[in-house]
């Protein structure tokens, strides 16, 4: 299991000169996107993101076209002081609990095998860890979907998955798919906890309701090395592309230069899609052979298979 994260982001106000800029960053932030808070200290919930009942008007929605207009130094640091607040808190919330990242495609829709599949694995890892995802629809949403549900018996992830294949993708309506993810949480009001990482880089997809914490940032870079970097014990890869095969490589090059007691289980979901469609199985295990990691990289054919993978040993 990998060692507790210990990157952060670090900008502390040490002269009257900080604190002026980051009262100012501040100021920025607050004239332009209401709610923005680059000073708060702890993550947010899909309710504050989605706090209006268009999607147009929500928090997340205006965080996002704010972010793609910003162009000077106060409203950069503005940015920089909320993803430091959020890692901050990010930092905090992980404390004490064991993680496993699911990742995979943004495009399985819902009511296809693949989103049922992803919702699955999310309700098995999720009964001894918390699911975390990059926070976004497709399989990361069916994924926080499963961890949320995980204690719930299964006719009632079935029956979620029912309610939402209604509507099936987020597009043309953000609001339809969003009042389909609250008719299915209503199945299950005290979930487990489940983690989302999603980034206004790529605030076109909107973030899933399913996720009971989520630290969105605005720096994609950022976000995605934290992402990897959270999941201690581990993550399990669906099939996807190029943020998938990303994401891959870059844990893989974590762990590659790990110690045995710092390397991460990997599991690549999918025989015939990681050795034929993209095969990233064939040169994930050449690179993985003779280092601490060799033993711990994994490929197999069902959720099934990968979740037992993660199952703790209990104590002798």
């Amino acid at each position: 299991m990998r060692s507790p994260r210990t990157r952060a982001v670090v900008v502390r106000c040490r002269t009257e000169d900080d604190h002026a800029l980051e009262a100012g960053a501040g100021l920025v932030a607050g004239a332009h996107v209401a709610g923005l808070d680059i000073a708060r200290t702890r993550l947010y919930t899909p309710d504050e993101l989605y706090d209006a009942p268009a999607y147009a008007d929500t928090l997340d929605s205006r965080a996002y076209h704010w972010a793609q207009a910003t162009s000077g130094p106060a409203e950069a640091l503005a940015e920089v002081l909320h993803d430091q607040a959020v890692d901050t808190a990010l930092g905090a919330w992980v404390e004490g609990r064991s993680l496993v990242g699911v990742m995979g495609g943004h495009a399985a829709d819902r009511g296809t095998p693949a989103y049922d599949d992803a919702a699955r694995l999310g309700a098995l890892l999720g009964r001894e860890h918390v699911v975390t995802t990059g926070g976004g629809p497709g399989a990361m949403e069916a994924a926080n979907l499963g961890g949320r549900m995980a204690y719930a018996p299964p006719e009632t992830l079935a029956e979620a998955l029912r309610r939402l294949a209604v509507v099936p993708s987020f597009r043309p309506s953000v609001d339809d798919w969003a009042a389909a993810a609250r008719h299915a949480r209503a199945l299950v009001p005290d979930p487990r906890p489940s983690l989302g990482v999603p980034t206004w880089h790529y605030g076109h997809e909107p973030p899933n309701l399913f996720a009971t914490a989520i630290a969105k940032y605005f720096r994609n870079a950022l976000r995605e090395a934290i992402l990897l970097l959270v999941c201690d014990a581990g993550i399990v890869f669906l099939p996807g592309a190029g943020g998938t095969v990303q994401e891959i490589f870059q844990d893989a090059c974590e762990n590659y230069y790990a110690t045995e007691d710092d390397v991460a289980p990997m599991v690549l979901v999918g025989r015939r899609y990681w050795t034929e469609e993209l095969p990233a199985w064939p040169l994930l295990r050449s690179l993985a052979r003779g280092r601490a990691m060799e033993a711990h990289v994994h490929l197999v054919d069902t959720v099934e298979e990968a979740a037992a993978l993660f199952v703790r040993q209990p104590a002798r």
